[in-house]
């Protein structure tokens, strides 16, 4: 599969995933889990489709010592023992920010109990890790970008 565009060799594409992506390291650069960070944009991957962001989130995850197991089973998190309460809370929170379109809204009990496990700056981050996250998924499935050969680290 060809990408239909390249954000990096166009001018504008350039210039907003120049800003997408420092959204994205004042998140990375926050006091949120990194392994929570690698499990909510895998999980908001899933839901959006989009192959390039788990080809290099569940690499980069893998890298950094993820197990096997867990990143199998994310797609599965209600059913799987793996995760953490905070973990938990942040896949439910995670799920209800991506299906905004499904109506429901993030219901107060989702919120209720990502915040019981997150301090303010943690939860903020969570929040804007969702948002940057469905930005790069629909960056890449709109312009079908492909999935397979990222290599750990390659973004940075």
């Amino acid at each position: 599969m060809d990408a239909r565009l390249s954000y990096y060799t166009n001018p504008v594409g350039a210039k907003v995933a120049k800003y997408v992506n420092s959204a994205g390291k004042a998140v990375t650069d926050s006091s949120l889990p990194a392994a929570t960070q690698e499990l909510v944009k895998i999980r908001a991957s899933q839901i959006n489709g989009c192959g390039a962001c788990l080809d290099m989130h569940t690499k980069d995850a893998a890298a950094a010592g993820e197990t096997a197991l867990r990143l199998n089973l994310i797609g599965a998190w209600r059913e799987a023992t793996v995760f953490t309460e905070a973990e938990r809370a942040a896949l439910a929170l995670t799920e209800a920010g991506t299906r905004l379109a499904d109506g429901a809204g993030v219901a107060d009990d989702v919120w209720a109990e990502a915040a019981r496990h997150y301090d303010e700056e943690q939860l903020t981050a969570l929040v804007c890790l969702i948002g940057v996250i469905n930005v790069y998924n629909r960056l890449n499935v709109l312009t079908r970008q492909p999935a397979g050969d990222y290599q750990p680290g390659q973004w940075g």
